[in-house]
């Protein structure tokens, strides 16, 4: 029987296990809130993290960087080939280097979305190598 005094976590439950499915839905949930977690007000567009945090000179780009880098290491731990890899690298490299100028860096990280690049790229690998991991979205 369920205990009601037990604590509830809060927000979404990620798996921790290291199996292809555990790993696609902690790398979507990732993308998520960097890319498509806020909406702006009075527009239908969505931002994340990653546009927010990039407002805080030097610290806010560090920080996204490491986020984006956690994205590439859970691809590693899929078994991506190197190439697919080092693209990923170059997509957080091109995101960190442009959105650390200020004002034009900003701007920048609204339009590009290194990380929802780097989530297609594991999606069209584990789609090939692990079907069993696919979402039917709807």
């Amino acid at each position: 029987m369920d205990n009601p005094n037990r604590p509830r976590p809060m927000g979404i439950e990620l798996p921790t296990g290291t199996d292809p499915v555990s790993i696609r839905k902690r790398i979507e949930a990732m993308e998520h809130l960097l890319e498509r977690s806020l909406v702006v007000p009075g527009t239908k567009y969505p931002i994340g993290l990653d546009t927010i945090i990039g407002f805080v000179p030097v610290i806010g780009d560090i920080v996204t960087a490491a986020m984006a880098a956690y994205i590439v290491w859970e691809a590693k731990n899929l078994g991506l080939p190197r190439w697919k890899l080092w693209r990923m690298m170059g997509n957080v490299a091109i995101d960190t280097a442009v959105g650390s100028v200020p004002v034009v860096g900003d701007a920048f990280d609204v339009v590009y979305r290194s990380n929802t690049k780097n989530l297609r790229i594991v999606k069209k690998h584990l789609d090939k190598h692990h079907p069993q991991t696919q979402v039917i979205e709807g």
